[in-house]
């Protein structure tokens, strides 16, 4: 992806739903192939990964290790049942790998290993991790004199480990403006809720405490997106600040049995409710579009 990204319209909007579609089909079908995986968090972060790799990020899908490429850390690194289709999609490998997800053999599991997986840059899977990985890839970037950007994607969830704190505090000492740390909102975790487990709102208002340029945003809409990461970009550019983005969003976003309910942290799919879930994802994504076509310019 070149970094002139064009205009924002109609057209682009729209072509991005697109893809959000073919991903989260893309993610559900991976699951059956594998017989499980973390659905719920994986749906809720797909707009966010589409609009990142298909839009904004510098990346070469045959050069995945040029230099000069931009940097995404899967910090909820569970959500890898999503984030491979993203991989495969974008053509870092052939879907066959995703046919043997997680089973015996596979080089792409519950959670992805950067030694195996084409395109992945950081192994994550313990949580509380990834913003100190973003914030190496960063202040790299700056010692270098490089002008890559440094994306990380973090869990809602996960802001309860002290070591993410740790590393929002160094991002903002080290004035990282090359950084944007996004929290996937979704407000469940494996347990329950996460305002009933570790409350940790209100996440913009403790961002911006901590010197960062700080956006909160619906998560699943285009336009917002979109808005918020030209911001970031253009911060990296002229701003002496690290960016956070605050996502609002619903766990199991597109399928309406998983939507905002945590028991779909994990999960598996019979024929019954397969059948189901493509048939809400037809439901949301004529609905999606109406928008788009609606508020788009």
């Amino acid at each position: 992806m070149p970094a002139n990204y064009g205009a924002f319209d109609k057209a682009e909007w729209l072509r991005l739903e697109k893809k959000a579609d073919d991903i989260r089909r893309l993610t559900v079908q991976t699951s059956v192939w594998g017989g499980s995986g973390h659905l719920g968090g994986a749906m809720s972060a797909i707009d966010v990964m589409t609009i990142l790799y298909h839009r904004f990020m510098k990346l070469d899908p045959n050069d995945p290790k040029y230099e000069d490429r931009d940097r995404f850390v899967l910090s909820k690194g569970h959500a890898a049942v999503g984030y491979a289709p993203v991989l495969v999609d974008y053509g870092y490998m052939p879907i066959e790998e995703l046919q043997i997800f997680n089973l015996t053999g596979a080089k792409i599991g519950m959670h992805l290993d950067s030694n195996k997986v084409k395109g992945v840059d950081y192994s994550t899977g313990s949580l509380g991790h990834g913003i100190s990985l973003g914030v190496g890839a960063a202040l790299a970037a700056k010692l270098k004199g490089k002008d890559y950007m440094t994306f990380v994607l973090c869990g809602d969830g996960e802001m309860n480990e002290g070591s993410n704190w740790e590393g929002i505090m160094s991002a903002a000492q080290f004035k990282l403006s090359n950084l944007v740390v996004m929290v996937d909102n979704n407000k469940c975790m494996i347990d329950g809720r996460v305002a009933d487990e570790m409350n940790i709102e209100p996440l913009d208002k403790k961002f911006k405490a901590f010197n960062f340029n700080t956006y909160r945003i619906d998560g699943h809409d285009f336009s917002q997106l979109n808005a918020a990461l030209e911001e970031a970009v253009k911060n990296a550019k002229t701003g002496d600040k690290p960016t956070a983005i605050v996502l609002d969003t619903y766990k199991g976003e597109g399928i309406d049995f998983m939507k905002d309910n945590y028991l779909w942290h994990y999960g598996s799919l019979d024929d019954e409710k397969l059948a189901q879930a493509y048939a809400s994802l037809d439901a949301t994504y004529k609905e999606r579009c109406a928008r788009a076509e609606k508020e788009g310019k």
